[in-house]
């Protein structure tokens, strides 16, 4: 016995714990007298022995269970030392019960052994357990926590939303000094950190990173990681710059795979290709999920940067399902449906199994392709592979055959294949039928769906009133109208309201269209005044037509459409003094217009608000102009004026050049005209207002900056 002592002790100090085992072994098997007499003689030996079967669980886990017989017959296993190696072997061979049941028979645990079973819980997943056993460690053990064990535990917090629990644990690690300490408060606060993103906290993130004395990349990967998550884009490329040019950092490759979802974002591709540059010369390039990530961006930035994408990918060596699901969504997604179609089929060949992402954008290029034929092949793959069963790609399969014209295959999916249906589910096989005419199935099957206990969204809603409309079923859409105004079980959108009307003014009940038309609550849109305008030209109600075509080029007078409709309704009623009046205004338009020589591409930035602005240079033969060529900021803002007002009037005579002081100073106001800067800033107009007075232009070496702000571009 005192040999094989001798020998154990040697083989770890070597850190040969396999020849532990092994050794052992065949100890026992040439000497087993020699086991029952010595029982005592292998308490020593136990820690070296279970760390040694925890090597290679597989292999030598049935010999450290033995040896855990041995312990428990001799008593040693209540040693405190024996104990935690036991629980360690139990836990690195994934045995969570066996673990547990170390723990629970141990009297005296300490901090090593509350460490490495809550870990063992985090590591397999048992996050409720984890958390439990965590606030009884805080409870019974009153010795200083280990920064590591807390960090995990906060993760867990992270992993399942536990922000107040997370808040407690932040409260105890600054009671606990965790926070000041230098060699733990890196490590503890980046922790908090990612725990407080990822329960969708980022101000008390940026906060706490703020404070933070001391950071380190992985802090910094943590913070951006978390705007990322939290859909702050903006700032997750700020702290990237920051990063690096005040803190003098260097990313690590997790910081690049972390910020280029942002780089996708705001279709960045220059800062996207400047971290692809900088991956390529730090030997990031290759790595598997920066790959993903690379691919991914170049995806997301569009047609442009296809050819990127496709570089990227045919250069990686290692592509799995993501980076396959990535290219063929990218050229489905941009039209190349038979490149998506060929890249699908190698991606089979090549043994990569697809996943569901991977069906999702394959059947998307069927559904762009409109062929029943590509339809069936992959609905076939689908139905083999098992895949549909999941809900989301029954769905995608059932809009794809009703886009494809083959509605009673989405119904036979409808019924027999999805057997777990959502709302997603009776949208689709209602806008189906609706898309192929059969109003009457699509309607018996919305109110199908309201029987259920599924609650019905507003493009369901508007699914039926489409099928309704389409298939002139005037009654029925009136009554599902009502009904669901009534009973405020959707929130109705413009959108509803204008199919509405569309059905009323198709049916030429055109007093009641104008009556729901006076009544809604939000204001409302050219299409439904152009569709009403439509309706009343049909059924001959020519002077609500002319009413309603003023009040539609009120509402958008830089549509020259708006225009065209009007000059048609009076055509129809004879007045052709009234359409000789709106083509002088067109041509008025076409006048102003052109003088202007050049008209430089607009340029979009962000301004502080957030709003995009649009930079538009006008200028006339002279190549460069002076601060003071830019002539009079007054006199542009009248012409602008004039001409807006002209439209909007559609043949009111107005002088566009009147000197009235009141009417000048009124101009000024609603331009917000910037009389020092020589621009002028106008809310809410678009590109109609890209004109200025021949009068104006006609001044030698003039030039106009303007800035239209706009809401949406």
């Amino acid at each position: 016995m005192i040999l094989m002592n001798k020998k154990v002790n040697d083989l770890v100090s070597k850190g040969l714990f396999d020849q532990i085992v092994k050794f052992v072994g065949t100890f026992q098997l040439h000497f087993p007298g020699n086991l029952e007499f010595h029982e005592n003689a292998y308490s020593s030996l136990l820690p070296s022995i279970f760390k040694a079967c925890s090597i290679s669980p597989t292999q030598f886990l049935p010999i450290g269970i033995q040896f855990h017989a041995i312990s428990i017959k001799t008593g040693s296993d209540l040693e405190s030392i024996i104990s935690n190696s036991l629980l360690s072997m139990y836990v690195k061979s994934g045995q969570i019960e066996y673990a547990r049941k170390v723990f629970d028979t141990m009297s005296v645990r300490d901090i090593i052994t509350w460490n490495s079973m809550i870990n063992s819980y985090i590591q397999q997943g048992y996050f409720v357990e984890a958390i439990e056993k965590f606030k009884d460690m805080y409870l019974l053990v009153h010795e200083p926590k280990k920064p590591e064990l807390v960090a995990s535990v906060l993760s867990v917090c992270g992993k399942t939303g536990e922000l107040r629990l997370g808040r407690q644990i932040h409260a105890r690690i600054v009671c606990d000094g965790m926070m000041t300490s230098s060699p733990s408060s890196v490590f503890v606060s980046t922790a908090l950190v990612d725990m407080y993103s990822r329960c969708f906290d980022v101000v008390t993130a940026l906060e706490l990173f703020s404070q933070m004395i001391e950071r380190n990349e992985v802090s910094w990967t943590a913070m951006i990681s978390g705007c990322v998550t939290n859909g702050n884009f903006s700032k997750s490329l700020e702290l990237f710059r920051r990063m690096q040019i005040t803190e003098g950092i260097e990313p690590n490759r997790v910081t690049l795979i972390e910020v280029l979802p942002a780089c996708a974002h705001f279709s960045d591709v220059k800062q996207g290709k400047q971290i692809h540059g900088y991956a390529i010369r730090h030997g990031f390039d290759s790595e598997s999920r920066f790959e993903t990530a690379l691919l991914d961006m170049y995806c997301k930035c569009g047609a442009a940067t296809l050819s990127h994408a496709s570089l990227v990918f045919e250069r990686s060596a290692q592509k799995d399902v993501v980076m396959w699901s990535s290219m063929i969504r990218c050229y489905s997604q941009n039209g190349d449906t038979g490149r998506a179609m060929k890249l699908f089929q190698q991606m089979r060949m090549a043994g990569t199994r697809p996943n569901s992402v991977t069906l999702l954008a394959i059947i998307d290029a069927c559904t762009f392709l409109l062929s029943v034929k590509h339809a069936e092949v992959v609905h076939g793959y689908i139905v083999k592979s098992g895949l549909s069963l999941y809900v989301f790609v029954g769905n995608s399969l059932i809009d794809m055959y009703a886009k494809c014209g083959y509605v009673e295959a989405s119904r036979k999916i409808f019924s027999h294949e999805i057997h777990t249906r959502d709302y997603i589910s009776w949208s689709a096989i209602i806008h189906g039928y609706a898309l192929n005419g059969n109003g009457r199935e699509a309607l018996r099957l919305f109110r199908e769906m309201q029987k259920t206990e599924i609650e019905i969204d507003g493009i369901t809603f508007l699914s039926a009133l489409s099928a309704c409309n389409h298939s002139g079923l005037i009654e029925e859409g009136q009554e599902l109208f009502n009904s669901v105004i009534q009973n405020k079980s959707i929130s109705v959108t413009v959108e509803h309201y204008a199919c509405y009307i569309d059905i009323l003014g198709r049916s030429g009940k055109l007093e009641e269209a104008c009556q729901v038309l006076s009544n809604m609550p939000m204001k409302p849109s050219a299409a439904i005044l152009s569709s009403l305008v439509s309706s009343c030209k049909v059924h001959g109600r020519l002077k609500m037509a002319e009413v309603l075509a003023k009040w539609l080029i009120d509402l958008e007078p830089e549509n020259a459409a708006n225009y065209t409709l009007h000059s048609m309704v009076s055509a129809e009623m004879n007045n052709w003094l009234g359409v000789e009046e709106i083509r002088r205004v067109l041509c008025l338009a076409q006048s102003l217009l052109a003088p202007l020589t050049r008209i430089f591409p607009a340029k979009r930035s962000l301004s502080s608000s957030g709003s995009a602005e649009l930079v538009v240079f006008v200028k006339d033969d002279v190549e460069q102009g002076t601060d003071e060529e830019f002539g009079d900021a007054n006199l542009v803002a009248t012409a602008l004026m004039s001409f807006f007002e002209t439209l909007v009037r559609c043949g009111n005579h107005l002088n566009p050049m009147s000197n009235s002081q009141s009417n000048r100073e009124n101009k000024e106001n609603r331009l917000g005209l910037d009389g020092e800067k020589g621009f002028a800033r106008v809310d809410d107009l678009r590109m109609a207002l890209d004109t200025v007075n021949s009068t104006w232009h006609s001044r030698s070496s003039c030039r106009l900056l303007r800035r239209i702000q706009q809401k949406s571009m």
